[in-house]
């Protein structure tokens, strides 16, 4: 599943981040990838480990905590530290297609954090940059993605991806991965769209029997798919 979750950062929220992230020291996005991504990357990151980037990851983590929306959808059992990359016309930026790793290295837990999804948190708009579209290819094709600022796009890390070369302007972006509680992409859908007709009805006709029953059905199913 591809979902667009709008406004998980308010216009203020955006310009906050922004002012700090141009003034920010940015470093090659190479150094994070290997030999293979290296080929096809060309962007600019914010060191990871950069205590400029830790602030802003928290922020943007809380945001992600308050959005219903991206709960029900990702269901998050662990996530990523959130990242911040920047694609410059000036230099081509660009990133080809490419499938994210499997797993990763889990910086606030022991282990690692398997990658069931993707997101990228969109801090710049549309029409302050030319080219630069998240490009995602599945079974129906490739979908683009260029999206307002403070929007988010969540889509399975098992697709093929790439970012379009930037030809005017900048591109700035968060990003971030998520382990889901259910790992299955089918499983979690099924979960999603229940949630959402269920809210839907809960909203329409108020509380019933029906909507309890349905209710337990969502919580079983989710008790049985579960990976906790």
């Amino acid at each position: 599943m591809m979902l667009h979750i709008p406004g998980v950062l308010s216009a203020d929220e955006v310009r906050h981040l922004r002012a700090q992230l141009d003034a920010a020291a940015w470093t090659d996005g190479r150094a994070t990838v290997g030999a293979a991504g290296a080929h096809v990357k060309r962007n600019e990151q914010l060191p990871e480990d950069a205590p400029l980037a830790r602030e802003l990851a928290q922020y943007v983590q809380q945001a992600l905590n308050r959005n219903g929306l991206f709960f029900s959808a990702a269901l998050p059992l662990r996530m990523s530290q959130p990242l911040f990359n920047r694609y410059d016309a000036a230099n081509a930026g660009h990133y080809g297609f490419h499938v994210d790793g499997a797993v990763r290295a889990h910086a606030q837990g022991p282990g690692w954090l398997r990658t069931d999804l993707s997101a990228t948190l969109f801090l710049c708009n549309p029409d302050d940059y030319d080219g630069g579209d998240l490009t995602v290819r599945d079974t129906y094709g490739e979908h683009e993605v260029k999206l307002p600022a403070g929007d988010l796009v969540l889509y399975p890390s098992t697709s093929v991806h790439c970012v379009t070369p930037v030809t005017r302007g900048v591109r700035v972006c968060s990003f971030m991965w998520i382990q889901s509680m259910i790992r299955n992409d089918g499983r979690r859908t099924m979960l999603f769209e229940l949630d959402q007709a269920i809210q839907t009805l809960r909203a329409r006709h108020g509380e019933s029997a029906e909507l309890v029953a349905l209710t337990s059905h969502y919580h079983n199913l989710l008790r049985e798919w579960s990976e906790i």
